[in-house]
């Protein structure tokens, strides 16, 4: 794994349709590493490549603990083993199901019914494995532009390097871009029946994956650890 220059823990889709479906619609596989054919659909006011173009590199996942580079003295083994350890004592989480929605300029898929638990292991990820994430440098600060958050998420950005965890931790599968507020209704009623048939439900997070960043600024899947608490 030393190729990698930043990791995350992310939910992603297991095998199957609805992880076909949606790398499909970002144009990038992460479990294999592989670009993927776009679907022909009509009806986009811009092509999927130009809509996807800001989630894709990411692959298809909702973040648990957002992306960090390592911590010096810190190796990529170590977290592999500490991930799965702790994994190992988390119990899933089962929620209703998905729905699309806008959140902000951008197109999303987020759960439906109470976060509750999922936000309290989002939070128990973060803190675990805090002592492998390096502390972000000036330049990955003022891409958070914290001039814009609240004092709250001002102090989520210095102590865990990312504003939106903890108690503004909220889950999403993001699907496109920061788009127009028309543009982001026009795509969802697009991707709606696209996704209907191949969305979970109920919604089960009983994993958790390692991904990693390459050098060519792909995530990629690199372990899949069942939550067995």
């Amino acid at each position: 794994m030393t190729e990698f220059h930043r990791y995350a823990i992310y939910w992603a889709p297991e095998a199957g349709a609805f992880a076909d479906v949606t790398a499909a619609w970002l144009g990038w596989d992460a479990a294999t590493g592989l670009r993927v054919p776009h679907p022909q659909l009509v009806g986009l006011p811009r092509t999927a490549l130009e809509l996807t173009d800001t989630p894709r590199k990411y692959g298809f996942h909702g973040t648990i603990k957002p992306p960090f580079r390592l911590a010096p003295g810190q190796t990529p083994e170590g977290l592999h083993k500490a991930a799965a350890d702790l994994c190992a004592r988390l119990a899933p989480v089962t929620l209703v199901g998905l729905s699309l929605h806008r959140l902000g300029g951008f197109v999303a898929l987020t759960p439906d019914g109470d976060q509750g638990e999922l936000g309290g292991l989002a939070a128990r990820v973060v803190e675990a494995l805090d002592a492998f994430r390096a502390a972000p440098d000036a330049a990955e600060i003022a891409r958070r532009r914290p001039e814009r958050l609240t004092d709250r998420q001002r102090g989520h950005l210095a102590r865990w390097g990312y504003p939106y965890v903890m108690e503004d931790f909220r889950f999403h599968l993001t699907l496109t871009g920061d788009l127009p507020e028309a543009e982001a209704a026009w795509v969802a009623a697009v991707l709606d029946p696209l996704l209907r048939p191949v969305l979970p439900r109920p919604f089960a997070v009983d994993s958790l994956c390692l991904f990693g960043q390459g050098e060519d600024g792909m995530f990629r899947l690199l372990h899949r650890y069942a939550l067995s608490g």
